[in-house]
C-alpha cells in the first residue's frame, strides 16, 4: 500500500509539472515579425531641381498660302520640302469662270457707258431750250436725275469690271514669303475653297524648340530660366534658348501648356522637325526626390514610412508632394535631411512594426 501511494503521489507531481511547463508555454509571446526593406537617405536639393522636356523645333513664323476666291486646283508647283521666294507661283485654280465674270462686267460697263453718253447729250439739249422757255422745267430735272443715274451705274459698273479683273487675277497663287514648305493641303484636282490652306511655309529666320508643359512646372517657375536645348538623337548638338511665348490656356486633352523658346544662333543641324530635349533647373524651394514606390496614402493623404535608427521601427510620416513624374516623386516637405525613408515593401508595414534595413541609397 505504502509503495502504491507513493507511485500516485509521484504520477500526479508529473502531471502538475507537465500542466505548468505547459501554461508557461502558452503564455511566452511570440518573437517580433521582422520584415526586410530597401531604404533611401533624406538629401534636399540645394542647387535647384533639374527638369527635362522632350520638344519639337518649329519655326518662328509661319504661313499659310491659300487663294482669295474658291475652284478646281489644276496646277501645284511645289511640294513639301521645297524652297519658295517673295512673288513665285506656287499653283493655280480654273481661271474660265473668272473670266467670264469679267467679260460679262465690261460688256455692263459699255452698257453703262453709251447710256451715259445718251444722258449728258439729252441734258445738254433740255438745258438749251430751258433757257429760251420751249420746255417747262420738270422736263430738264427729269434729264438731270437721269444723267446722275447713268453716271452711277457706270461707277458701279467699273467697281465691277475691277472686282472680275482681281478675281482672275486670283487665279494665280503665288507666294509672299521666303522660306521651306512644310505642308500641303490640296492636291491638283480637289476644289478648294477660299482660304483653305494649299501650301504651308516655314519663313526663314527664328528657330523655336515647341514643348508641352506641365501645370505644376509652371507654377515652380515664376521667373523663365534659361533654357539648354539639345538634339535628342546627338546631345552634343547643343543650343541655349529663352522663352519666348507661352499659351495662356491649357491643352483640354492633356493639361499642359504650350512653351516656345526661341532659340540663340542654333546650328543647322538643328532641322526643323528635329526632336529636342530642353533643360532648366527650377530652384523656388528645396526638394527631393523619392522613388514613387515610397509614397502611401494615410486618411487619403500622401506619406511615407520613416525608420527610426534607434528602434528600427517605422513611423507614418504625411508629405507634401510638389509634383508626380514618372517613376518618382518629388516632395517638398515633410521630411528632413537624414531621415531613412521606406522605398520597397511599404505594403506590408503597420506603425510601429520593425524592419531590416537594407544598405541606404541616398
Amino acid at each position: 500500500m505504502t509503495s502504491s501511494a507513493g507511485l500516485a503521489v509521484r504520477c500526479s507531481g508529473l502531471v502538475a509539472c507537465a500542466l505548468v511547463i505547459s501554461g508557461c508555454k502558452r503564455q511566452a509571446p511570440p518573437s517580433p515579425l521582422v520584415r526586410p526593406v530597401l531604404t533611401t537617405v533624406i538629401r534636399y536639393g540645394t542647387t535647384g531641381e533639374p527638369v527635362s522636356l522632350s520638344g519639337l523645333v518649329q519655326a518662328q513664323n509661319q504661313t499659310s498660302l491659300a487663294f482669295r476666291i474658291g475652284g478646281r486646283l489644276i496646277d501645284r508647283r511645289v511640294s513639301v520640302g521645297d524652297t519658295v521666294s517673295p512673288g513665285q507661283l506656287v499653283a493655280r485654280i480654273e481661271s474660265q469662270d473668272a473670266k467670264n465674270t469679267l467679260s460679262s462686267a465690261e460688256a455692263d460697263l459699255a452698257s453703262a457707258q453709251a447710256t451715259l453718253v445718251q444722258a449728258r447729250s439729252n441734258e445738254a439739249r433740255y438745258r438749251s431750250l430751258l433757257s429760251t422757255d420751249v420746255i417747262p422745267r420738270e422736263k430738264y430735272e427729269d434729264a438731270q436725275r437721269q444723267l446722275a443715274a447713268a453716271q452711277s451705274r457706270v461707277a458701279a459698273a467699273m467697281a465691277s469690271v475691277r472686282t472680275a479683273r482681281d478675281n482672275v487675277g486670283y487665279t494665280d497663287l503665288h507666294s509672299n514669303v521666303a522660306g521651306a514648305v512644310t505642308a500641303k493641303g490640296a492636291e491638283p484636282g480637289e476644289v478648294v475653297q477660299a482660304g483653305q490652306m494649299v501650301l504651308q511655309v516655314a519663313q526663314k529666320g527664328g528657330k523655336d524648340a515647341v514643348f508641352n508643359v506641365p501645370a505644376t512646372l509652371m507654377r515652380q517657375s515664376p521667373k523663365p530660366p534659361p533654357v539648354s536645348v539639345a538634339l535628342a538623337d546627338d546631345p552634343t548638338i547643343t543650343a541655349m534658348g529663352h522663352v519666348r511665348e507661352v499659351s495662356p490656356q491649357a491643352d483640354p486633352a492633356t493639361g499642359t501648356y504650350v512653351v516656345k523658346v526661341g532659340l540663340d544662333n542654333p546650328p543647322d543641324t538643328m532641322r526643323l522637325g528635329s526632336t529636342v530635349i530642353g533643360s532648366v533647373t527650377l530652384s523656388p524651394e528645396p526638394v527631393v526626390s523619392i522613388p514613387g514606390t515610397a509614397l502611401i496614402q494615410i486618411d487619403g493623404k500622401p506619406a511615407v514610412w520613416v525608420v527610426d535608427p534607434a528602434t528600427s521601427a517605422v513611423v507614418a510620416q504625411p508629405v507634401n508632394v510638389v509634383r508626380y513624374d514618372s517613376a518618382s516623386v518629388i516632395i517638398s516637405s515633410g521630411l528632413k535631411d537624414g531621415d531613412i525613408v521606406v522605398t520597397a515593401g511599404t505594403h506590408a508595414l503597420r506603425p510601429g512594426q520593425q524592419v531590416k534595413l537594407s544598405p541606404p541609397a541616398t
